[in-house]
C-alpha cells in the first residue's frame, strides 16, 4: 500500500477499508479467506512476521492439543492495534481498529498490504508489478458510542450484498433469510459477537459488548435494523462495495 501521512491517535477508534484494485477479487477461494483471517491476526505485532514459520508453530500446537497435552498457544504479539470488528468481502475488507502504538494503524495496514498480496501473487502466479490495493486504505475516525453502534451494523451487514445485490435500492426482500445468512457468515466478527465460536482470538470484544449490551443486544440491534430497513448515512466515503 502507498505511504499514508494521516496521523492516528493512540486509544482512538478508526473504521478502515482496503479494497483490491479495479474490483479484482481479494479472495478467490476458502483458503484465501483463511489466509486473510490469519494475516489480520499475525501482522498485528511490532515484531517481524514470517507467516510460514507461524503456520508450522500453530500446526505443532494443534497436534499436541489433539493428544490432550496441556499446551496452548501463547499470544506473544506486541500488538500495534486492537481489532474490534472485521468483515472480509470478495474484493475488500472492513476493520474497526483501536490504535495502541504510535503509528500502529499505518504500520499494521502496511504489513497486511505487503504480506497478503505476496501470498496471493505467489499462489496465482501473478507476475505483474504495481499496486495490489486501490490506493491507500480509507479510514474514518469513530468518536462516539453512537458511531460505534452504527459502524457495528455497517461492517457486519456488508455481506447482505452477496445474497441481495440490489438491497440498497429495492430493500431486503427476505429479512429472516438475511439474518440467518449474517449469523452464519464465517468471514466476519459478527458470529463471535452473538455467542458463536468463530475466530475469537482475532478480536477484542469486551468494550463493544458493553456498548451493545451483550450478545443478545448485538443480535437484536442487527435484527432490528434489517427488519425495519434502517439507513446508514454517516460514512458515505466508505461505501466502496
Amino acid at each position: 500500500m502507498p505511504y499514508r501521512r494521516e496521523q492516528f491517535i493512540n486509544g482512538e477508534f478508526y473504521h478502515v477499508v482496503a479494497k483490491r484494485l479495479e474490483d479484482h477479487l481479494l479472495f478467490r477461494d476458502i483458503d484465501d479467506y483463511y489466509r486473510g483471517i490469519f494475516s489480520i491476526y499475525e501482522f498485528n505485532t511490532t515484531n517481524p512476521v514470517e507467516i510460514s514459520e507461524r503456520r508450522k508453530i500453530r500446526a505443532e500446537i494443534k497436534k499436541t492439543q489433539a493428544r490432550g497435552d496441556p499446551l496452548s498457544l501463547i499470544d506473544s504479539r506486541n500488538k500495534l492495534v486492537e481489532t474490534i470488528l472485521f468483515c472480509l468481502m470478495p474484493n475488500h475488507i472492513h476493520l474497526l481498529l483501536r490504535q495502541l502504538k504510535e503509528g500502529g494503524i499505518t504500520t499494521y495496514m502496511n504489513k497486511f498490504g505487503a504480506g497478503y498480496p505476496a501470498y496471493f501473487k505467489q499462489k496465482y502466479g501473478i507476475k505483474t508489478k504495481g499496486y495490489f490495493f486501490q490506493g491507500r486504505f480509507v479510514s474514518v475516525h469513530i468518536k462516539t458510542e453512537e458511531q460505534l453502534k452504527t459502524v457495528f451494523v455497517y461492517i457486519h451487514t456488508n455481506p447482505i450484498a452477496l445474497i441481495e445485490p440490489n438491497w440498497k435500492e429495492k430493500g431486503i426482500t427476505n429479512p429472516e433469510r438475511t439474518i440467518k445468512f449474517l449469523e452464519d457468515y464465517k468471514w466476519s466478527s459478527y458470529p463471535d459477537y452473538i455467542g458463536k465460536q468463530n475466530f475469537p482470538s482475532v478480536i477484542e470484544k469486551k468494550l463493544m459488548l458493553k456498548i451493545m449490551e451483550g450478545e443478545q443486544g448485538c443480535q437484536n440491534f442487527v435484527k432490528g435494523w434489517i427488519k425495519y430497513k434502517g439507513e446508514i448515512k454517516e460514512f458515505p466515503e466508505l461505501a466502496l462495495e
